[in-house]
């Protein structure tokens, strides 16, 4: 990393230019080399011993660790202030490999509110299988007495996928250490622009990088970040034995992504607060789910650890399935599809996309209904999308 002036606290907008990387040593180039290789060199028998055993540091095996992606991870550090970062083929990758990491049979984790779909199947299909249970509580109200001796972890996402439902990060982190537990949310609608789990007391925070920090739609990856005790497990897990390790062709476009993270995401959420205004007036929507509205029950909440409210929104139609569908087939500039994040506007029907896989009645539950849309904002001028949303809500 480049000997950055650290009399003073950098901001995110420089962290996200200069952190975790520095000009190439052979050529000078200030965008960091794509080291496209499988495997490394080491000088003599010695040198390879002491590297496998872990004993003497350098690079052996993408897999393992590569140059690139170990930009992309320091400089995810860097943003999130941790002490170190794992990067993943995917979100759903880091959220595998971290769970799997701190729990073990007989072991409990305490999910709380809504999850991406993705991540219920992992929680509520998937542990079990390896005798880990699953218990769910509505808010933070209901965490305290939901813990037992055997509770390890906690695992949150706020701001929701996608209802938006907004969790009071600091008292999870509260309780889940006077417990014992290990405290994991989800920072992927927020990003480390917006909020900063780690500094609110968070154990790790996980991204699926997919979403904002791309940015662009045309890369796939997650990262966990945390303490080096926490993280070099998930680590061990995830890419020396699940596999599941970021290609340095996907941490080249992810680095890119995180240098204009700051612009994309405040752009994002000052149009978004602009749109749920005028979507919370239309007669054909019944509730507008934005936490930068006054009357959303996380306002409060949202207000205090995030700087923004960000770029994503849900809607419950008046008319139900058949008016989602219909709003959504009228859109001109907003594209239907299931990803967020994106410099482009993106909207989608949570119930037979994102969250078709997650029984109906967890759906209710989770007040994902027939009727809701998911909308995610990009950069474009803000009165371009309010014309958009206007004409395809016309009629409904």
């Amino acid at each position: 990393m480049k000997n950055l002036n650290t009399s003073r606290s950098l901001g995110l907008r420089t962290l996200a230019v200069h952190g975790g990387q520095q000009p190439d040593s052979l050529t000078g180039a200030i965008a960091t080399p794509i080291t496209a290789t499988s495997a490394f060199s080491y000088p003599d028998f010695d040198s390879g011993a002491l590297r496998f055993s872990g004993e003497e540091p350098g690079y052996m095996y993408s897999r393992f660790a590569n140059p690139t992606v170990s930009v992309f991870e320091q400089k995810m550090a860097a943003l999130e202030g941790a002490e170190t970062a794992v990067a993943s083929a995917s979100g759903m990758a880091a959220i595998s490999a971290t769970l799997f990491a701190l729990l073990v049979p007989g072991d409990e984790i305490i999910h709380i509110g809504t999850l991406y779909g993705g991540t219920e199947g992992v929680v509520r299909n998937l542990l079990p299988r390896y005798g880990i249970k699953p218990v769910h509580v509505a808010n933070v109200s209901e965490l305290e007495a939901a813990f037992t001796k055997n509770t390890k972890v906690v695992l949150v996402e706020t701001p929701a996928n996608p209802g938006l439902d907004i969790a009071d990060l600091a008292e999870i982190a509260r309780l889940s250490k006077a417990a014992g537990a290990v405290s994991v949310a989800d920072n992927t609608f927020a990003t480390p622009y917006l909020t900063r789990p780690l500094a609110l007391g968070i154990d790790i925070v996980l991204h699926s990088a997919t979403k904002y920090i791309s940015g662009h739609g045309d890369a796939t990856g997650g990262v966990v970040a945390g303490s080096a005790a926490l993280i070099t497990p998930i680590r061990t897990l995830g890419l020396k034995q699940f596999g599941g390790n970021l290609s340095p062709f996907e941490a080249s476009l992810l680095i890119r992504g995180l240098k204009t993270l700051p612009l994309r995401v405040e752009a994002s959420s000052l149009s978004a607060q602009a749109v749920a205004e005028f979507l919370d007036g239309n007669s054909a929507v019944d509730t507008v789910f934005y936490p930068g509205l006054k009357q959303h029950p996380g306002h409060d909440t949202a207000s205090k650890q995030m700087k923004l409210f960000g770029g994503i929104m849900a809607i419950e139609l008046k008319g139900g399935l058949n008016a989602a569908r219909t709003f959504l087939d009228k859109l001109s500039i907003i594209t239907q599809a299931v990803s967020l994040g994106d410099t482009d506007s993106l909207a989608c029907h949570p119930a037979s996309t994102t969250h078709s896989a997650v029984a109906p009645e967890i759906r209710r539950q989770s007040g994902i209904t027939d009727g809701l849309v998911r909308i995610s904002i990009g950069i474009e001028d803000t009165d371009d999308l309010i014309a958009d949303l206007q004409q395809a809500l016309e009629g409904l």
